[in-house]
């Protein structure tokens, strides 16, 4: 008697087989593009920043690096480790960085929302525009882009300074008798900062509004609703994650800006990425810059990651 069974599966359903190796290979390449960017974040993210966490729990020496170690052999086989919060209670205790804190985050909030005000306009009339117009003005947008940003920040002390373009011609047309101080102020920090994250706010939100569904503004009038209602019960409720997008975009660097305050505020704006210039550059104290920094890092990731959980709840719900 003959058995005509086969014991492989192979000659029994070859494209079973076939079909699980695909998805096998398909299972290992998610794993790989996973990977990846977890790697990346890993060598770029996480390991800078546990190398400044250590730097911050250290204590100042007269040494090169000028901080102490952290772990530490003795000769008898023991292992010490030191971890010193001295750097962080310092922080908390001198007011000079509250007040620096609390600066910072009232320019980056208020230079947010000026170019969320600004950005969402322009956003829309690009949306708005015919085909050729809509190119033309990106390209407008990203043209910017194209210079130095240190270029650009230094065409604008030109034009804020006593003796510059905006004085010369308020005065040449009679606006003005005397020039009006505007560079080394707050003022010229805020324009600064405005003009160059601007793009940030601008971009998020015309592509958000790119994909929205025309036909619902269309049916709202059909319903009776007018533009401004319309606005306010579609639009805006649509775009909302291109606001929060662009303002995180805008928020996190302006935050910790340096360069802006420093040519443009000329040492009269005090925010966090000069104090941090001024604690590891001209004190040499790399744990207290480093504790500085970590508080600062903190201040800005919290308050998303709390914001991604209960958005990813609410998305679950």
């Amino acid at each position: 008697m003959t058995d005509n069974t086969f014991p492989n599966d192979l000659t029994k359903n070859p494209r079973g087989m076939i079909q699980r190796a695909l998805n096998k290979l398909q299972s290992s390449w998610r794993t790989i593009v996973i990977l990846i960017p977890f790697i990346w974040l890993s060598l770029f993210f996480l390991a800078p920043f546990f190398i400044v966490g250590k730097i911050s729990l250290a204590e100042l020496a007269i040494s090169s690096p000028p901080f102490t170690k952290m772990i530490e052999w003795k000769d008898s086989g023991i292992i010490t480790i030191r971890l010193i919060f001295d750097n962080f209670i310092y922080i908390f205790e001198d007011p000079l960085y509250l007040r620096t804190y609390m600066n910072s985050l009232r320019i980056s909030i208020t230079s947010t929302i000026i170019c969320l005000f600004i950005g969402y306009p322009i956003a829309y009339g690009i949306v708005r525009s015919g085909p050729v117009v809509k190119k033309l003005l990106l390209f407008a947008i990203i043209l910017p882009f194209w210079t130095s940003f240190l270029l650009r920040v230094y065409a604008w002390m030109g034009l804020l300074s006593d003796q510059g373009t905006i004085n010369n011609l308020l005065i040449s047309m009679g606006f003005i008798d005397d020039p009006i101080k505007m560079l080394y102020t707050e003022f010229a920090v805020f324009v600064g900062i405005v003009y160059t994250y601007l793009p940030f706010m601008i971009l998020p939100l015309y592509a958000n509004m790119e994909k929205l569904d025309s036909t619902l503004n269309e049916a709202a009038a059909d319903l009776g609703a007018g533009p401004v209602v319309t606005f306010f019960r579609i639009t805006l409720p649509l775009t909302i994650p291109g606001i929060i997008a662009g303002s995180l975009l805008v928020f996190i660097p302006a935050t910790g800006e340096y360069v802006i305050p420093d040519l443009l505020g000329g040492g009269n704006v005090q925010m966090i990425g000069r104090l941090l210039y001024n604690e590891f550059a001209r004190n040499v104290d790399w744990p207290v810059a480093c504790a500085v920094a970590i508080v600062l890092l903190l201040l800005l990731v919290l308050p998303m990651a709390i914001y991604q959980h209960y958005q990813g709840k609410a998305a679950e719900e």
